[in-house]
């Protein structure tokens, strides 16, 4: 997604789902915004979450407000020579502490990272045999890493309310920081059910919520404990430092998903005070370093388990506009 101002400078930022969001943004939204201030980020996200109100600003809709937000701070930063982190505020923290996730646990120990995550293999489609499995296979990652390290699982909306309490029950000899993405995102009934029945355990959601206003019944019912926004989906960057707000004044935390893989997520995370840990997803085999998975030529990449944030104009993403015409060959 390109932005451009009349000047000629230009702004980057990426979503998902193709043509169906390139047609909303090409069709619809962009058109609407022709001549208004590129700068003008708060009032051309308004704008943008009013423009699509009437088909409804989640999903679809959602992603195009993302790339478009994120390319006009990306546009900012550029704009007044500045990263768009000190354009937020500046940093909270000198690195970014972040976990990794993925199953391939001993390659993470390897590249030093202090936590990791976990795809969890059965849910509730396999049957009760599926407790005796997901148990014997968090119980391996824990032998692995030893209890000096951060574990956390992510279920994926695998499961009912029924089957997460009873696995949460099964894993509480491992010490799970949290677990994550139990239940269907739109249920919020059983985000409830889940959290009074499960109240000492660490719950965490949110990369499939779409909008602020979703975080906001989230927070106000306290139905988890981290929010997960993510930053190319949720509305983007304007969209999360609300989110972050919500969560903030509600004593909850911030940690966006897959936010240590892309330089938008990682300028987020280190501006935000309640944003303390990052997700790296590592995308690549066991013996591949991290530099040759990430498709940012100018994005840090973890070392020991924290990022160093480019300090370059924008989001430092390093991709010239040739490079960008490219990818859509």
């Amino acid at each position: 997604m390109i932005v451009t101002a009349d000047d000629g400078t230009w702004g980057f930022g990426t979503t998902g789902y193709g043509q169906p969001t390139i047609s909303l943004i090409n069709d619809h939204i962009g058109p609407l915004l022709v001549d208004e201030s590129a700068l003008a980020t708060e009032k051309l996200w308004d704008m943008m979450m009013r423009i699509t109100s009437p088909y409804s600003s989640s999903g679809l809709a959602s992603y195009a407000i993302s790339g478009i937000d994120l390319a006009l701070w990306d546009l900012k930063g550029r704009t007044l020579k500045l990263p768009v982190y000190e354009l937020a505020g500046g940093k909270a923290r000198d690195k970014q502490f972040c976990y990794a996730t993925g199953n391939d646990t001993d390659w993470h120990m390897e590249l030093g990272f202090k936590a990791t995550k976990l795809a969890c293999p059965y849910g509730t489609a396999d049957g009760l045999e599926a407790l005796d499995k997901n148990e014997a296979f968090v119980g391996k990652a824990r032998d692995l890493i030893g209890p000096h390290v951060e574990l956390m699982l992510d279920c994926w909306m695998a499961f009912d309310v029924e089957f997460a309490v009873r696995l949460a029950h099964r894993l509480k000899p491992f010490n799970l920081k949290w677990i994550e993405d139990c239940l269907i995102p739109e249920d919020h009934t059983s985000h409830k059910a889940l959290r009074e029945r499960l109240p000492w355990q660490t719950l965490a959601t949110g990369e499939h919520w779409y909008t602020p206003f979703t975080f906001f019944e989230a927070a106000r019912d306290r139905v988890v404990d981290i929010f997960q926004p993510d930053i190319n989906w949720v509305g983007g960057f304007t969209a999360v430092q609300k989110i972050t707000a919500i969560a903030e004044a509600s004593g909850l935390e911030v940690i966006c998903h897959a936010g240590m893989n892309t330089p938008f997520g990682q300028h987020f995370n280190i501006s935000a005070p309640n944003s303390r840990w990052g997700e790296f997803f590592v995308g690549g085999a066991p013996g591949v370093p991290l530099k040759q998975t990430n498709n940012y030529p100018g994005m840090a990449v973890p070392e020991n388990g924290h990022v160093d944030v480019s300090d370059e104009p924008g989001f430092g993403h390093g991709l010239s506009m040739k490079a960008i015409e490219e990818m859509a060959l």
